[in-house]
């Protein structure tokens, strides 16, 4: 009898143990299908989030376009960061930058009417040489939204209000080069041309310690000669996508909706320190925003940073 209890309990041993590791193998499989599955499906999110380069190009229309990084997911260094947890989290996805092949810089040089079509931001071009008057209202709203524009000075109201000036540049706006005396330019030769922009730079650099290197036409009015000298002085032309025509006068709210409807991926919004701007410019933030857009200089536009 005690044989065969024996027995039984050597039998019943061998079973647990068979059991056991039969358990422990199908608990590492276990394991390694979760380490599989989240390998999966950073994969699949990688299929679906990884985005191509755009090169600068010039455009038949639109001209210089700047080009604007690609990524691609990189699956070893997210699948490192998730492994601990053995679950997938999108906020612990690696990327890594893929850079155009031609930048603004390789391409012909030409007038910039807009940023890259897929870069979801808009910047605002504020031509200054008149309108002191509203420039506080046009500051305060900007600051409240931390929104940040890219000013074009007049060289000579620079020098009648060099106060303003840095006022301007102290909240951290932008500044770029508007010519000196508000000139037609495309009536001027490369001489007179090479004398209103350096003449500006130069106001510009002795008042605020900055030498612009965006250039923005009076009134758009340019020509070959205009876009030429403004290379040569390590400038590049700015003009716009979108006028709020606001030196007509036009009621804040037309002018801010008329505005809002046209905008889209890297649209530059013309305008002046009016009042319509003045009055607008708060609601003209937050409609821009609430449709999706960043809003940053000119510089941020034309960066090929992604900023999605």
């Amino acid at each position: 009898m005690k044989r065969n209890y024996f027995r039984y309990l050597l039998l019943l041993s061998s079973v647990l143990l068979v059991l056991g590791l039969f358990a422990d193998s199908s608990k590492a499989r276990s394991s390694k299908m979760t380490k599989d599955e989240l390998f999966r499906a950073i994969e699949k999110y990688s299929e679906e989030n990884n985005r191509e380069p755009v090169d600068a190009k010039v455009d038949s229309i639109w001209k210089a376009i700047p080009g604007y990084n690609g990524r691609t997911v990189d699956i070893t260094a997210s699948y490192k960061k998730m492994k601990s947890k053995g679950k997938f989290d999108e906020k612990k996805i690696v990327y890594k930058v893929i850079p155009p092949k031609f930048h603004l810089d390789d391409i012909e040089n030409q007038p910039i009417y807009r940023g890259n079509s897929q870069k979801p931001m808009i910047a605002f071009l504020i031509n200054v040489a008149w309108g002191n008057e509203y420039i506080p209202g046009i500051l305060e709203a900007l600051e409240k939204h931390d929104t940040k524009a890219t000013f074009f000075f007049d060289g000579s109201w620079v020098k009648k209000n060099p106060d303003v000036a840095k006022q301007i540049n102290d909240a951290g706006h932008e500044i770029g080069n508007h010519a000196y005396s508000h000139p037609d330019l495309q009536q001027r030769s490369l001489e007179e041309t090479k004398m209103e922009l350096v003449k500006t730079s130069k106001v510009i650099e002795e008042t605020i310690g900055i030498r612009p290197k965006w250039f923005a036409p009076p009134s758009g009015s340019f020509n070959d000669t205009t876009v030429k000298v403004a290379e040569q002085l390590e400038m590049k032309t700015i003009l716009w996508t979108v006028d709020t025509v606001d030196w007509k006068k036009p009621a804040a709210a037309e002018m801010v909706n008329r505005v809002v409807s046209k905008v889209d991926n890297g649209s530059m919004i013309l305008m002046h320190p009016t009042q319509p701007v003045a009055e607008g410019m708060e609601s003209m933030i937050k409609q821009i925003k609430e449709k999706g857009y960043k809003l940053g200089t000119v510089s941020e536009l034309m960066s090929e940073e992604r900023i999605d």
